[in-house]
């Protein structure tokens, strides 16, 4: 039985003024997309400038350092303008002299995928690329809205992960989502930033194109049954190992739980899980009235955006607007959707990493998180959706499937900031098999854990511990790690394993 008019008497006259001006808002910016894409280039750079005299006018003067402290800010600041001028991955490595190799990946069900390999440590090249380094390897996976970039374009390489791996001898790969799209919003590439639909990285299908509906209807389902293990299975057989370590972050994580869920054989191929502020079924949002509002009816994303992808004028934004603004634009709405205030991350940190943040991602992939809010469950994708304006009765003999994460036989680590508000470790602790290991970093928020200034001390030590832990399981055992007492990691050669 479904009622017809579903938001009588259930939505507050609050929320029903958020609906109005959402809509307001979606056909405003879709109207303001258009124009821009008409623009010569000359009048974009104008605008560009004048968000820069205005951000400028308005922000507070950094304060007063000591001559230390002024040193370290301008090296800071002098990183974070190279990583704001990159375009893609390879410039992002070359900033600190690192030679990435790229491949591609065709999935079983028809798209290709971008992966990305760091095979060698800093100043090092290899000549053969699709062969073995006989190194362990591990595997990275970033979260929504995002793609490889975001764990290279950190200020400093000691706190950049997959550079910190790379230097302890692990043959080091970074996955990319079905349709991650990656520009640099610097007004010199304006023509590339507002027409690129689709993917830099992960962009093609052998069965559709992007300006098809077709091309966007994916969800977590379609990451877990072929992205996840069709990457991993390439990687070991380009690689010849038998097994590798996966560390994914926020939707990289959920992923991950789905994909050995529902895979039995993939758990034989991991040897370690580190789930970096892991998600797997989150309460909601920190927004009352958005979160209501979109748990009430999570299809109501499909009325504003559409069927394609999801927040598709974000690099239309960024071509018109100085990167420092639009930097507080994107931390002014994780304060209003998440209540994530970045206190832990610098502010040339959240200018160069929020240039690099988003990527497309499909519509429908929002909507199944907020399926899993409502529910309160990590389930499979709910095609039983009704209209947007039409709710599902209370009572149903249908329940979408959830994916079995107790069956989970890898070992897991669980990494969580105390303040995440996307994480109830308890709730998730009894999503997930008793082998699971939890590690709690105290005043850590959700993007810290991925861009806070002591990664290097409070993260990475932590996941070279598990990873070299599980070291044997791999055809190739690196250096033992040796963590002093400020957090830094050195090696010693395995045959001084006994004395460590």
């Amino acid at each position: 039985m479904a009622l017809r008019v579903p938001f009588l008497g259930r939505l507050s006259l609050r929320e029903y003024t958020a609906l109005v001006a959402g809509f307001t808002f979606v056909v405003f910016e879709a109207l303001l997309h258009i124009v821009v894409a008409l623009l010569p280039t000359p009048i974009i750079r104008w605008f560009y400038n004048r968000s820069r005299i205005l951000f400028n006018s308005l922000s507070p003067g950094p304060p007063r350092s000591s001559p230390p402290q002024a040193s370290k800010s301008d090296d800071e600041l002098r990183a974070a303008e190279r990583i704001l001028k990159a375009s893609d991955f390879s410039d992002l490595c070359r900033i600190y002299r690192y030679t990435p190799e790229e491949h591609v990946v065709l999935t079983k069900d028809g798209y290709l995928l971008g992966l990305h390999r760091l095979p060698a440590p800093k100043g090092q090249q290899r000549v053969g690329r699709n062969t073995s380094t006989g190194k362990p390897v591990v595997y990275l996976h970033h979260g929504l809205l995002m793609n490889s970039e975001v764990w290279v374009c950190l200020t400093d390489e000691q706190r950049a992960l997959p550079f910190v791996l790379a230097e302890q001898g692990y043959d080091v790969w970074l996955g990319n989502n079905r349709f991650v799209v990656v520009s640099s919003f610097l007004p010199v590439q304006r023509e590339r930033s507002c027409n690129n639909r689709g993917n830099k990285y992960s962009k093609k299908s052998i069965h559709s194109g992007p300006n098809s509906a077709a091309f966007w209807d994916y969800s977590i389902d379609d990451f877990a049954w072929h992205d996840i293990p069709d990457s991993i299975e390439y990687i070991l057989d380009i690689t010849k190992s038998a097994k590798l370590s996966y560390i994914g972050f926020s939707q990289g994580t959920a992923q991950a739980f789905a994909a050995l869920s529902i895979h039995p054989q993939l758990n034989e191929k991991i040897n370690v899980f580190i789930a970096l502020a892991p998600a797997l079924s989150p309460a909601g949002l920190a927004n009352n009235i958005v979160d209501g509002l979109m748990k009430a009816s999570p299809t109501l994303l499909f009325l504003f955006f559409g069927r394609k992808a999801i927040l598709s004028s974000a690099t239309m934004w960024q071509s018109i607007v100085y990167p420092p603004l639009f930097a507080k634009v994107i931390s002014t709405s994780l304060i209003f959707l998440f209540n994530w205030r970045c206190l832990n991350i610098t502010r040339a940190q959240r200018t160069a990493a929020f240039a690099h943040l988003y990527s497309f991602a499909s519509v429908k992939s929002v909507v199944h998180w907020f399926q899993i809010m409502r529910n309160g469950a990590f389930q499979m994708y709910d095609d039983d959706t009704p209209p947007v304006f039409q709710v599902r009765s209370a009572v149903s003999a249908y329940r979408p499937a959830r994916f079995p994460t107790n069956n989970i036989a890898a070992p897991v680590v669980l990494m969580y900031g105390d303040i995440d508000s996307l994480v109830d470790i308890d709730v998730m602790r009894t999503q997930l098999p008793p082998h699971t290991v939890v590690h709690c970093l105290r005043g850590y928020e959700h993007l810290d854990v991925l861009w806070g200034k002591n990664v290097h001390k409070d993260v990475i030590p932590h996941v070279l511990e598990h990873l070299e832990c599980h070291a044997c399981e791999q055809d190739a055992v690196p250096s033992v790690i040796r963590l002093d007492g400020r957090g830094q990691a050195s090696t010693v050669s395995t045959s001084e394993h006994g004395s460590v």
